[in-house]
């Protein structure tokens, strides 16, 4: 019999030619269950046949990719189960929300904590019966016959868009889906997972996120958060626009530059409204603006300094960036790279101080940092405040508790910035918050910096820990939380940041999260940049008027 070689864990295992990697992870030795294997940078399935030697790294939860195909899998299985414990039901996932996914069961009736306890031992016995989870390529048109007979028609509207060859569906317990990863072999592969009732047939389903070791994070429910995403839900459903095919309708007929325009206004109308709720307290002096890597904290806080301005006040713009501490003074983290996320690499002593100044009446030069340097710098510019004047500071840390600590909160007004979008793919895969910042940040990094796309996600991750550090466990101190993304804007960075993925060589570790990004813009018909406003929070990221 004809053996190959498998090399992992720096050792090499002889097997019988066309045995399956699913054979082959059970000798790989690790606390969290196998999900895909990588060959030169390319991930695959373990239903995938070894016909070659080659040297595999297997992936768990605990990788980039692997936590996808985990989260898609548990959301396969919350769907079949749901249909086990009453098969009249069915469940949405409206959106992703910190740590958790949040989904929504339509049913005819409320359902009961009870009933929420019964669907989770049903997940939990569909894990227990490890069941294969099938993988199938089959013909566009029969996937969307499928689906047209099944009242899906915004799947079926995907498929056609998409236009490819074939398409990959996984089937399990007799149901049909796609979740744009590749699938665990079997449901056993999902080992821990919880389910938070939030009401009125609303759940959050939680699973271990990246550096949690398989482990599933405790839930904070944040209602702000919430809140908002269910206004921009209601807003988009008054447009009948629930899904990406409606967009691309949109698009299609020739009207999509009044959603755009429609979207533009409203975002402003949203920061104006916030504008006359501060102009409401004469207590507010200093308006903090935080918000994740790409969120558009600085177009946020130039806006609302313009409708402050028009209300009668003096705004003064301060960015945390502008303390970071010279490159040499910075901490690194454990790998010994620059911990730039960390609060310790502001120099908060010199902020409180500058602050304290300005507040005593004294005129005060603010530092510039000069990022190609590395160095903090300072020009001949000194302000002083006014009677008039609010001070808006924008920054990763802006609603940490150390940044003016000595200040009362009646003279603070804190806003969280969260961009997402609440047009679902369909009723089973929702545009990820943080798929859109990291699309906006593709762009960016290679406009303004010349990152190519391989750097930028090399430091997607250490950004990524630094707001689970820093700014998540603030979240719930925000007076209000702002949207910044819009409803089009994917459409638009497609035409920028395809090409900066197909770039990616097959040599780059990178190689697969940038197709798997490749495969999420093809449902996005592209909309050309000359629709978008000048002045529009997308320019921060494409550039255009005022932002090159």
């Amino acid at each position: 019999m004809d053996t190959i070689k498998i090399t992992f864990d720096n050792q090499e295992h002889n097997y019988p030619i066309n045995t399956s990697y699913y054979e082959i992870s059970k000798e790989y030795h690790s606390i969290n269950s196998v999900l895909a294997i990588k060959i030169k940078n390319q991930i695959f399935s373990l239903h995938k046949k070894a016909t070659h030697d080659a040297k595999v790294e297997f992936l768990t939860v605990n990788d980039l990719i692997g936590n996808k195909i985990y989260k898609s899998a548990l959301k396969f299985i919350a769907e079949v189960a749901l249909s086990r414990f009453d098969s009249t039901m069915e469940i949405s996932f409206l959106h992703s929300v910190p740590k958790g996914i949040l989904g929504e069961v339509k049913s005819a009736r409320i359902l009961t904590q009870d009933d929420i306890n019964k669907i989770k031992d049903e997940m939990e016995s569909i894990i227990a019966e490890d069941l294969v989870i099938e993988k199938l390529n089959v013909l566009p048109s029969e996937a969307i016959k499928y689906y047209r007979a099944n009242g899906q028609d915004e799947k079926a509207d995907n498929i056609q868009s998409i236009n490819d060859k074939a398409v990959v569906l996984y089937r399990l317990d007799n149901h049909l889906n796609y979740f744009y990863s590749e699938m665990p072999y079997s449901t056993g592969a999902i080992k821990e997972f919880n389910i938070v009732y939030l009401g009125n047939n609303q759940i959050i389903l939680l699973f271990p996120n990246l550096g949690d070791n398989g482990a599933v994070p405790e839930y904070t429910h944040y209602d702000n958060i919430l809140d908002s995403f269910k206004a921009g839900k209601k807003w988009l459903s008054a447009l009948s626009m629930p899904y990406v095919t409606n967009l691309n309708k949109t698009i299609g007929n020739g009207s999509i530059k009044n959603f755009i325009q429609s979207n533009e206004l409203t975002f402003s109308l949203n920061i104006a409204k916030i504008a006359e709720q501060i102009s409401q307290n004469k207590n507010i002096k200093f308006v903090l603006i935080a918000g994740p890597s790409s969120s558009g904290k600085t177009t946020t806080n130039k806006r609302l300094g313009a409708y402050l301005s028009a209300l009668g006040y003096d705004p003064i713009n301060i960015s945390l960036d502008d303390y970071f501490l010279n490159h040499e003074d910075t901490p690194r983290d454990e790998n010994g790279n620059y911990d730039f996320e960390s609060l310790a690499a502001i120099d908060v002593n010199l902020f409180n101080a500058n602050i304290t100044d300005l507040l005593n009446n004294q005129a005060v030069k603010l530092p510039t940092f000069n990022f190609i340097t590395g160095k903090r710098e300072y020009t001949d510019k000194v302000i002083r405040l006014k009677e008039n004047s609010i001070i808006l500071i924008e920054g990763l840390h802006a609603l940490n508790n150390k940044i003016m600590e000595g200040i009362g909160k009646e003279y603070k007004y804190k806003i969280y910035l969260s961009p997402f979008i609440p047009i679902n793919i369909d009723r089973h895969n929702y545009i990820s918050t943080l798929d859109l910042r990291l699309l906006r940040r593709i762009v960016r990094d290679n406009r303004t910096r010349g990152y190519d796309v391989s750097a930028t996600i090399d430091s997607w991750q250490r950004v990524r820990d630094g707001e689970e550090k820093y700014i998540f466990p603030f979240i719930h101190q925000a007076d209000v939380i702002i949207n910044t993304a819009l409803a089009y804007e994917v459409g638009v960075l497609k035409v920028y940041v395809e090409p900066l993925l197909y770039s990616v060589s097959i040599d780059s570790v990178y190689y697969e999260e940038a197709r798997r990004l490749i495969s999420f813009l093809k449902q996005f018909y592209t909309i050309p940049s000359e629709y978008v406003n000048d002045d529009s929070i997308l320019r921060e990221f494409i550039g255009g008027k005022n932002n090159d």
